[in-house]
């Protein structure tokens, strides 16, 4: 962790999640853990199940698969957890300072979890091979998801962004299947629209590999993405904050030219020869 990077409640529990493989019910009921942030230190077994929607002996389950006796000795850390991200916030300044810190701790974080290349590589050659490579992203993902596309299209040969939802996405995704596309890379971001992990349920049922970018390994999307990239989102101002996401993407479009050293090349050549020849650029 750099010096001087916030870390909050959020982060501190997601740390107890690292490494522990989880079935969906557990997911939920750490997503529920994280989304609860400071106060889930005092939070009973029985609330904890009403919050995620589960049985109160899968919140007892769940305590034991993280390596506890049960949910009292969980709850207990989770006490120590949040109390002493709580205090070590005190003396980080104001609140738009805070706000600032805590997205270099997500920064930090996200570094950290960069420490294995082949896994981005992997996953830089999986989206590297689609063609056409489809990139979903609504409502709030959806500034992210064209960004990236803007520009992966200048190093993939056919990227298609899947930016609004409704009856027709369906129809996009199996209109990506058929014209040959193997994956699906998508943002699955808070307040995750519904209408978001629908469609990568019929993504999967088209035979799309689904990579997801989403805020949190626990995030509802885990349940329906083969690959699941998390990078924090920022929640400490009135709209969240999405640097952590954005620069994954950036790193896996990285990935992407990697994997296809020589494409890439020729085509970000051709690019600046257009764009010299139209004279799309000042500088």
């Amino acid at each position: 962790m750099n010096e001087g990077a916030v870390v909050g409640p959020t982060e501190q529990v997601l740390d107890l999640f690292q490494g522990v493989r989880l079935t969906p019910t557990q997911r939920r009921i750490a997503h529920c853990l994280v989304q609860h942030g400071s106060t889930v230190g005092y939070l009973s077994a029985a609330e904890v199940a009403e919050l995620a929607g589960v049985s109160q002996p899968s919140v007892t389950r769940f305590a034991i698969a993280l390596g506890h006796d049960g949910y009292p000795a969980l709850r207990r850390r989770l006490r120590e957890l949040t109390v002493g991200a709580a205090h070590g916030h005190a003396d980080a300044g104001n609140a738009l300072q805070q706000a600032v810190r805590a997205e270099m701790a997500n920064l930090d974080r996200l570094a950290g979890q960069l420490a294995d290349r082949e896994r981005i590589a992997e996953v830089g050659r999986l989206l590297a091979a689609s063609r056409p490579l489809p990139v979903l992203g609504l409502r709030a993902a959806a500034p992210l998801a064209a960004y990236f596309a803007y520009f992966a299209a200048k190093v993939h040969p056919d990227v298609r962004v899947l930016d609004d939802g409704g009856s027709l996405l369906a129809d996009r995704l199996e209109q990506a299947a058929e014209a040959g596309a193997t994956a699906l890379l998508t943002f699955v971001l808070p307040r995750y629209p519904r209408e978001t992990l629908d469609a990568l349920v019929e993504a999967r049922a088209a035979g799309l590999t689904v990579v997801a970018i989403t805020d949190s390994p626990v995030s509802p999307a885990a349940e329906h993405a083969d690959v699941v990239l998390p990078a924090a989102v920022g929640a400490r101002l009135v709209f969240d904050l999405h640097t952590a996401p954005m620069t994954l993407a950036m790193v896996l479009l990285q990935a992407i030219c990697d994997a296809t050293p020589a494409d890439t090349q020729r085509r970000l050549e051709a690019f600046e020869a257009s764009a010299a020849r139209r004279q799309l650029f000042l500088g």
